[in-house]
């Protein structure tokens, strides 16, 4: 094998793939990145997989001579990562001179790559291809094609609320729902939710991909006769993806542009998405919970405030926090319509923050985790926001005053933490309370998290 091609072009697809590469590999060959050229194309494909996530990406080459070697990650990144931009050439050779012998008595050659720049010249051992592991095969199964700026707005808006508890390992991911021209992602770790849905310009390729090697009998579901109206409203597609696959996914979008298609083609407990690059990974398995009825249907008090001021306002709160205290009280003041933001921990000091607001009904208090609620304002795809709530024991909703183009609805759910010596508001009676964490506001005594009735 031989080519010839760019230091910077080959850095850029190394810093790709080897986000699947495994920290601490169970086998050699997981340490290694699968380089395959092709002179039909003019392209080197470069692979890696950690027997869960696997990402794959192409990049332009002079290729002189095709064909596969998988060599050192770490090593190979670190040799380009410290090239100047400049022409390279990658030549794999074999060497027979200090191997063992096979069963066979045969000896196993030794593939070394060598890489020349116009300075210098590096060489690694590396591994046979036929050595690394293949990526899961999808034949058949459901594939939807959706616009890349779907899936940036929805990841970006959901990704933070996903669980790090492996004992619920459903809510260690985003679910995501299409259905006609909306995908709808959600997230939850008990104690938070988080919902984006976004509209789907491009027309929805949805349709379901039969597998060759299964029988297909008169009136079978896998039909493609029907037209298109018929595949999209007979068919709603659910899946919950991990959220390391989806956080990696969202960096290879990162310089897509937002108009290019990206498919989806999910079989079993197997899910792709193919774009500029190719990602594949393992589904997350059970019911994800019913989040639509966490939200209320109504609420009695609003409050709509600039995002970026109300962000800045917790932030700089925020400094007095710390893991004893990390408790936020808002004070919402009706008759002078102000919001007054503080933080009080015996152990460091206090901070007090005043921002005007638009508040339509009675004043209240009602405290958070400053961590969710800042998460929480940063997720929000809006200059303006408002927080609905209905008393200082109930689910409280930040979402955006006005809609961007691309997204068709918002929601942040919080739930509040009760402090001790804090009366509890009334609240509606078509609005029944969610269990509550009651909790002391001292330094000594770090606050349970509140968390979600039905997750």
């Amino acid at each position: 094998m031989k080519f010839n091609t760019l230091s910077s072009a080959l850095n850029t697809s190394l810093s790709l793939v080897t986000r699947a590469v495994p920290s601490k590999p169970t086998h050699p060959i997981l340490g290694n990145i699968l380089l395959t050229a092709s002179s039909e194309v003019q392209q080197v494909r470069l692979t890696a997989f950690d027997l869960t996530l696997g990402i794959e990406t192409s990049f332009e080459a002079q290729v002189d001579t095709p064909g596969s070697i998988t060599l050192p990650a770490k090593l190979l990144t670190n040799i380009i990562s410290h090239l100047p931009d400049c022409e390279i050439s990658l030549e794999i050779g074999q060497d027979f001179s200090d191997n063992q012998e096979s069963d066979e008595g045969d000896k196993n050659p030794t593939f070394i790559a060598t890489i020349t720049s116009e300075s210098g010249r590096y060489q690694i051992r590396g591994m046979d291809a036929q050595e690394f592991p293949q990526l899961p095969a999808i034949e058949g199964g459901t594939q939807i094609t959706v616009p890349a700026f779907a899936l940036k707005e929805g990841l970006s808006g959901t990704l933070f609320a996903t669980s790090d508890n492996e004992t619920k390992q459903v809510l260690c991911g985003v679910h995501l729902t299409l259905e006609n021209d909306t995908i709808e992602f959600a997230s939850t770790d008990g104690h938070r939710l988080a919902m984006i849905k976004t509209s789907n310009h491009v027309e929805p390729n949805l349709e379901v991909i039969t597998d060759p090697n299964e029988d297909q009998n008169e009136g079978s579901t896998n039909d493609l006769s029907n037209d298109y109206n018929d595949t999209v409203s007979d068919l709603k597609f659910e899946v919950t993806v991990p959220t390391k696959a989806l956080q990696e996914l969202e960096k290879l979008l990162g310089n897509t542009a937002s108009d290019t298609e990206v498919t989806l083609l999910v079989k079993d407990d197997q899910v792709l998405f193919q774009g500029n690059s190719t990602l594949t990974t393992r589904t997350l398995s059970g019911q994800y919970p019913a989040y639509q009825q966490l939200i209320p249907k109504q609420f009695n008090r609003q409050m709509n405030v600039s995002r970026l001021q109300f962000l800045a306002a917790v932030e700089r709160v925020a400094v007095m926090a710390s893991q004893k205290s990390n408790i936020i009280k808002l004070d919402l003041d009706s008759e002078n319509q102000q919001l007054t933001l503080s933080i009080d921990a015996a152990d460091v000091g206090s901070s007090l923050e005043v921002l005007p607001v638009q508040l339509s009904g009675e004043s209240l208090s009602i405290a958070f985790n400053v961590k969710y609620l800042k998460e929480a304002i940063k997720a929000i795809p809006a200059s303006e926001v408002k927080v609905q709530l209905n008393s200082n024991t109930s689910p409280v909703v930040l979402s955006p005053v006005v809609l961007s183009q691309n997204i068709m609805a918002a929601s942040m759910l919080l739930m509040p933490v009760q402090i001790q010596g804090e009366q509890p508001t009334k609240v509606p009676p078509k609005e029944p309370p969610l269990p509550q964490s009651k909790t002391k506001n001292s330094a000594r005594k770090k606050e349970p998290k509140p968390e979600l009735a039905a997750v």
